[in-house]
């Protein structure tokens, strides 16, 4: 997501590089394309003028001190009004309940927003940390709703109530929370109907729900893909029902971003969640800072390390560690780090919330993704000893032929995974123990020059020696 907005904004920044400050005359240039930087994400008219507005009126006369070049200081002021625009700061969920009594979020939107699914990934969210949720079905109306919750609750271990498709909707949202209160539920989270566009119908529906169960939250789950048009529909939804806030889906797809920058302007509504693909873990709370970094650029290395200590145990980082000083790492480690990833998100998700890396081409990452596919596939097709002594399959080029017909691969694969693998080896050996950076060698997997496949435009690959002993795995 953002791409293109973010290269909208490097073009911008380009044209103040070399300049001695920041005047009238020349940020004129930058802001005129971070405007249509602005419209071509979809983002609403009075935001991008408010916003363009802002960022002029800070950078005419701004101080840059020594060190700090002119373009350095225009990135810094419109990442705060980014920030600034997105909400300012993360709008956590409210904790609700009184005296035993559970909180209730009420979910709500348009039909084909993804707002069955954003319940239930509400609710392992909630699940991770530490509460016990509920899950009410209440859409009586769309065919299999009811159903739908239900499959994804026992796929998360949520319980789902529901009373059917025969009964009112305020009466099942009113009966879930006098079970939740009965059974020490801490949250409810209500599914609710939603319609093809606001009708009146709609909107009364809501407001009898909301009466029934007096909620502590009510979400709007908005597509982000509908551009603009998502902003006036939060706004809305507010003046007919009330919200608290909005659940951004679909940030993963084609979206151009302008929902994640106008909701909050036009509506008054925080975004407290975005969804960012189709796995029900794919939930994460908004935090408008690193929103802006990631749309500049910036990368959010926040958001990875928090990805990764959700699927890591600090007892299986000492022991990866020690592996890795004592190159004694092998396919058995590598194929669990892979399949990790795999648990984090996607491979080109991930990359890109590394800093410098969004401009990886998708094309790439595609091919880095079916790399891991087929090192997945060679590491299948080996026996136990041979994933843990890699150094037999250097040394015996039948083994080599041999996991190459069991995974459908040529020789010359198995030959360059190897390879591969060897040189990550050896490279983290001395990047744990400390030795510098040395030149960085080809990973398994990983796109372009830095991976088990050549750049664009080189000259292909090297036929691969068996190395010549030496202590630890260089005897690869």
């Amino acid at each position: 997501m953002f791409e293109e907005l973010s290269q909208r904004f490097e073009d911008a920044v380009k044209s103040l590089k070399g300049q001695a400050s920041i005047t009238e005359t020349n940020v004129q240039g930058a802001l005129k394309q971070v405007r249509r930087a602005l419209l071509e994400a979809d983002v609403s008219l009075p935001v991008v003028e408010d916003f363009v507005e802002e960022v002029r009126r800070k950078a005419v006369g701004a101080e840059v001190v020594r060190g700090v070049s002119p373009d350095q200081k225009f990135i810094q002021l419109v990442h705060e009004q980014l920030v600034d625009t997105m909400g300012g700061e993360n709008a956590p969920l409210a904790a609700g309940g009184q005296a035993g009594a559970p909180s209730v979020v009420l979910m709500a939107g348009l039909q084909g927003a993804g707002k069955t699914t954003a319940t239930a990934k509400l609710g392992l969210h909630l699940k991770e940390q530490g509460r016990k949720a509920l899950l009410v079905g209440a859409d009586v109306y769309r065919p299999a709703a009811i159903e739908q919750l239900k499959t994804l609750g026992a796929q998360i271990g949520v319980e789902v109530f529901s009373l059917g498709t025969e009964a009112k909707p305020e009466d099942i949202a009113a009966a879930g929370i006098d079970k939740a209160r009965a059974e020490g539920f801490d949250t409810v989270l209500v599914d609710t109907a939603g319609r093809l566009q606001i009708d009146q119908s709609m909107m009364e529906e809501m407001v009898r729900i909301r009466q029934a169960c007096q909620p502590d939250e009510v979400l709007l789950v908005v597509d982000s893909m509908i551009g603009q048009e998502a902003a006036e529909l939060t706004r809305a939804f507010h003046q007919q029902v009330g919200i608290t806030g909005a659940v951004l889906t679909k940030l993963d797809g084609d979206s151009r971003g302008g929902a994640a920058l106008s909701i909050r302007k036009v509506s008054g509504a925080p975004i407290k969640f975005i969804g960012t693909g189709e796995k029900v873990e794919a939930l994460q709370p908004f935090h408008p800072e690193r929103m802006a970094s990631r749309i500049l650029g910036m990368g959010d290395v926040l958001t990875l390390v928090e990805k990764a200590t959700k699927e890591v145990e600090l007892a299986d980082v000492a022991k990866m560690q020690q592996k890795l000083q004592e190159a004694s790492f092998d396919f058995s480690d590598f194929l669990q780090q892979m399949r990790m990833i795999r648990r984090m998100g996607s491979l080109g998700g991930l990359i890109k919330l590394i800093p410098g890396m969004n401009k990886i081409d998708d094309g790439m990452l595609k091919q880095g993704e079916e790399q891991l596919k087929k090192i997945e596939a060679m590491i299948g097709s080996m026996t136990e000893v041979e994933r843990q002594q890699p150094e037999l399959l250097a040394s015996q080029p039948s083994r080599r032929r041999r996991i190459a017909a069991g995974s459908g691969h040529k020789p010359a694969d198995v030959d360059k995974v190897l390879a591969d693998f060897q040189k990550m080896r050896g490279f983290m050996q001395q990047m744990t123990r400390g030795g510098g950076m040395p030149g960085m060698p080809g990973m398994p997997g990983m796109p372009g020059p830095m991976g088990g496949m050549p750049a664009a435009g080189s000259p292909g690959r090297v036929a691969t020696k068996p190395a010549k002993k030496r202590k630890g795995f260089g005897q690869l």
